[in-house]
């Protein structure tokens, strides 16, 4: 089970693109703390979504923690006008080429949050040399670029490896997991070690929102049995 308080983060990627502000308003009515929000440049990730100006109009209007996830190809570019923005915690991916290191001291730098990413193929040896540099470890368990998407369940032993790591070595950081988070696969993440859960589709359109974010609390055993296979 998590070490840490679940904190469940609904992406503003699965709200209403019209009406973002009420979106964020509907995530604050169910007293969650964090929204996440994913920045897409259609080069890393085929897609395109918000920009800083999105950030900085939303930050006038809320006081959520705003988890920015950017899926950039050059992520160092842009840290600090996101910063500027409004963003607390800005996590950046492990794959592309560019000084991640110095990215993410820069982040904590600045007095924000830093993060790091890695996508389902990408082994979470590659980020073992960065985590007592980051505040938040992002294991994506879809292919990143777009909402709605199934569950990776092989990805589980990689957060169940994040965990181990984090209480061997004394690290403190949070793990999240973003990408067909349901009320099962939710319990099945918080099970293996995530603590916080990145919901889309599953939060803005449950009929019941009380009682899926209850069900996530709760910390029940998961109703499947964990397969990392």
């Amino acid at each position: 089970m998590p070490s840490q308080p679940t904190i469940i983060a609904p992406s503003l990627l699965a709200g209403n693109h019209a009406a973002l502000a009420e979106s964020v308003a509907l995530v604050e009515r169910h007293d969650l703390p964090w929204v996440h929000i994913d920045v897409m440049d259609g080069h890393f990730v085929p897609n395109l979504s918000f920009g800083p100006r999105t950030l900085h109009d939303l930050r006038e209007t809320s006081k959520l923690y705003f988890d920015t996830h950017l899926m950039l190809s050059e992520p160092h570019r842009y840290v600090d006008i996101f910063a500027d923005a409004g963003a607390q915690g800005i996590t950046i991916h492990i794959e592309p080429d560019f000084p991640c290191l110095e990215t993410l001291r820069h982040i904590r730098g600045l007095g924000l949050v830093p993060g790091i990413a890695l996508n389902p193929e990408t082994s979470a040896e590659r980020v073992r040399p960065l985590l007592g540099e980051v505040g938040l470890v992002l294991a994506m368990t879809v292919h990143p670029g777009f909402g709605g998407q199934h569950f990776i369940r092989s990805v589980i032993r990689k957060i169940q490896t994040l965990r181990e790591w984090r209480d061997a070595e004394n690290f403190h950081y949070r793990i999240e997991v973003d990408g067909g988070i349901t009320a099962e696969t939710g319990l099945d993440c918080l099970w293996a070690g995530a603590d916080t859960l990145v919901t889309g589709t599953s939060f803005f359109k449950a009929a019941d929102k009380p009682a899926f974010i209850g069900q996530l609390l709760a910390h029940r055993l998961p109703s499947s049995v964990l397969d990392a296979g």
